[in-house]
């Protein structure tokens, strides 16, 4: 998709009916200072509790708002790289639908990616309003993360991330890959700075993430970002021969 305006705010749903015009009007709150054009791109990965039925209603009342309606529930990877291939803002912000993430911080990301020339901006999260375990979990998963692609981000799992548009483009897209965005950004030759940002409880609703699937899932697509990062092609042409 071609870009057209300077943002792209980015939700995947999936079942979170009650959390999305609340969240919307956050959004729009966020978003009035900065005098850019935008969009809210919601991408409903098929929600079963009437999400998208509460979407096509935003769509139809606010300019800004478009709706994706994937065909199942492909999970947050699918629903991202559908969302990154209709984007038709210059830089995108992704967040989760839930409202843990704060869109009172979409500012200060943007300016960080003008002001550092970045390719991606990462929020990281102060003060976490989760569980106990949650957190222990999170911050091991986040070790083993970057112990193995030696990287060193300090916190993979927030979704509250600005990417410049042409940076997505430059590596492929796969199932898990919402893990690792940074890590894939620096690997095809991003700038990645990171920013702390504000965290709160979910408005409503309960977490679609188990121990489980944050632990023993993303090992092996981990294992093939390592692989990835060390056969990533990386050369610099000196000089091209005009003929």
């Amino acid at each position: 998709m071609k870009a057209t305006l300077d943002l792209t705010i980015l939700l995947p749903v999936y079942n979170e009916k009650d959390n999305l015009r609340p969240l919307l009007r956050e959004i729009q709150a966020a978003l009035s200072p900065l005098n850019k054009t935008y969009e809210v791109l919601f991408v409903d990965d098929g929600s079963q509790d009437g999400s998208l039925e509460t979407l096509k209603k935003l769509e139809e009342v606010t300019p800004q708002v478009r709706v994706i309606a994937l065909n199942g529930n492909f999970g947050q990877s699918s629903a991202f790289g559908a969302g990154f291939r209709e984007a038709k803002g210059l830089a995108i912000v992704t967040l989760d639908s839930d409202g843990q993430n704060d869109p009172g911080d979409i500012p200060k990301l943007v300016t960080a990616l003008e002001k550092e020339n970045a390719d991606a901006v990462c929020g990281y999260r102060m003060n976490r309003q989760d569980t106990q375990l949650k957190k222990i979990t999170s911050r091991f998963a986040n070790w083993v993360r970057n112990s193995i692609s030696q990287d060193s981000i300090k916190d993979t799992g927030c979704s509250l991330k600005i990417f410049r548009h042409d940076a997505l483009e430059k590596f492929f897209y796969f199932k898990g890959m919402h893990r690792f965005f940074p890590t894939l950004v620096r690997i095809s030759g991003g700038k990645v700075v990171e920013v702390p940002v504000n965290h709160r409880q979910r408005f409503k609703g309960e977490s679609k993430y188990s121990t489980r699937n944050r632990l023993v899932h993303p090992f092996l697509d981990l294992l093939a970002v390592r692989w990835m990062k060390d056969k990533w092609l990386r050369y610099e042409i000196k000089k091209v021969q005009n003929k």
